[in-house]
């Protein structure tokens, strides 16, 4: 299928829509940030790496030869977003009496797991903050004669140097964030580090020499470095979550334009990226969204209570990506519910489809058209959803046809339905208190009930088996199936 709607995005930049225009014909470059790996991703942080997936999944089924990119932040990141402090990483090791890369490793590996288990494409490159410590040396050089200055603690940017800062969290018009805290001799409240010095009589495990003296880069300025490595400035879209519209993403574009000796931000390019896109937060009201609060919520938990992980992405995909998306349980297995349906008719489906023919049939043409203009509203996925659950309650059709547009729309919408089978979904939630062994024993035992019609024995073991967590689905193939804790 080829898509005829344009895509059109919010900007965050201009606060407005905006069609999509490539800086280079054909090709879409986008940068996304990645995390800082001194502790697990919690579901929130993955809200952004599925935002940035379909956004890519868009760009493809669009057309345009995509080049993402997502960092991983492994040194500079503080505790907060002030200027001196304990740095993530080091205060990680400390806590696992292991090396700083140890730690850095282990929760790398942790964070790909994850992007796996959402069905979150890998991007061209995985940008590794310590592999471009050399180039943020030179990136930092060039700029310091004109937009810098030294400090006992390092380098400093002077946010007085660039036109327009902060216009991207709207500081001048709108309450500026207020998380960066005091520095004596600071020029202004928003100036940040470029590079933060070792202390005298201290030692980082991630330190490196510079012209600042021996220390480490400033957080804000890797991103800036490994975009334009990697994608050349300016590029197309720059990809966060929205706690980063305030001051990181304000902070790397004074960098851009400074770098670039380019002027105002009237010009969005001269921010270093066209476009700035930002997704809004998941909401959680019990406070355990947060990685200080001990066990937060992430993707290990929701699989240990017998949730698939795509269940959550596909929570995800039930609000579009600037809405806030409040977490439940309730609504995570309403989802789980949804995609189990949806895996169910698709893999009735293939059973008679095959492998389905090389393109939908002209029935399905009008569900595409209006796939394709939800996709290119903004990523407009609720409203994708609802045209994907028309096309797979389609009648009459050809089902080798009808399996083709739903490979269209799951293109983009990354579900897996035509790989995933239901007993995938069947997870065993972590304190189930039988195995599938077991179940089947006392199946086999109401089975028996049943054929002598000793329906109170029957009733009772039905009970027994819903009190494990245990659905019975008398006359389904699959017969059972965990109910999520």
């Amino acid at each position: 299928m080829t898509a005829t709607t344009p895509l059109v995005l919010f900007n965050s930049l201009t606060r407005q829509l905006e069609p999509f225009e490539p800086v280079h014909p054909g090709e879409a470059r986008v940068y996304t940030c990645g995390p800082t790996v001194y502790n697990y991703p919690h579901i929130g942080n993955m809200r952004a790496y599925v935002f940035a997936d379909v956004l890519g999944r868009a760009l493809s089924h669009k057309g345009y030869a995509l080049t993402h990119v997502i960092n991983i932040t492994d040194v500079g990141h503080l505790t907060d977003d002030a200027d001196e402090g304990e740095d993530k990483m080091e205060r990680a090791a400390a806590a696992r009496a292991q090396s700083i890369w140890e730690v850095s490793r282990h929760y790398t590996e942790a964070y790909w797991a994850d992007i796996a288990a959402l069905n979150i494409r890998a991007p061209a490159h995985w940008s590794i903050a310590t592999d471009y410590v050399p180039q943020m040396i030179a990136f930092a050089q060039t700029i310091a004669a004109a937009h810098c200055y030294e400090l006992p603690s390092g380098l400093y940017f002077d946010v007085g140097s660039v036109a327009d800062y902060g216009r991207l969290a709207r500081a001048q018009t709108e309450e500026g964030s207020g998380r960066i805290d005091e520095v004596a001799g600071k020029r202004h409240p928003a100036d940040f580090a470029i590079w933060r010095r070792t202390p005298a009589g201290e030692s980082r495990q991630m330190e490196w020499d510079s012209p600042w003296g021996r220390g480490a880069p400033g957080w804000h300025l890797e991103c800036s470095v490994m975009s334009g490595q990697l994608l050349g400035f300016p590029f197309d879209i720059h990809t966060g979550g929205i706690d980063h519209r305030e001051i990181h993403h304000p902070n790397e574009i004074a960098q851009n334009q400074a770098f670039c000796c380019t002027g105002g931000l009237d010009l969005p390019a001269n921010s270093g990226a066209r476009m700035w896109l930002h997704n809004n937060f998941l909401v959680e009201r019990s406070g355990k969204m947060s990685k200080s609060s001990g066990e937060f919520l992430r993707l290990q938990l929701l699989i240990d209570r017998g949730y698939h992980p795509l269940a959550y992405r596909m929570m995800c995909l039930q609000a579009q990506y600037r809405s806030e998306l409040e977490f439940s349980w309730d609504g995570l297995g309403a989802a789980l519910t949804r995609l189990k349906r949806l895996v169910m008719a698709v893999g009735q489906l293939r059973d008679r489809a095959g492998d389905g023919a090389d393109r939908p049939g002209p029935r399905f043409a009008d569900a595409l058209a209006r796939f394709d203009a939800a996709i290119g509203d903004d990523l407009n996925t609720p409203v994708a959803l609802t045209v994907l659950d028309e096309i797979v309650a389609m009648k009459k059709v050809d089902p080798g046809e009808k399996l083709a547009a739903i490979r269209v729309v799951d293109a983009v919408l990354g579900l897996g339905l035509l790989t995933l089978g239901r007993v995938e979904l069947r997870l065993r939630p972590k304190a189930a208190v039988m195995d599938d062994s077991a179940i089947a024993a006392v199946l086999e035992q109401r089975r028996a009930a049943r054929a002598d019609k000793d329906f109170a024995r029957s009733d009772a073991l039905r009970d027994e088996l819903a009190r494990a967590g245990v659905e019975v689905m008398d006359g389904d193939p699959l017969e059972w199936d965990w109910t999520p804790a």
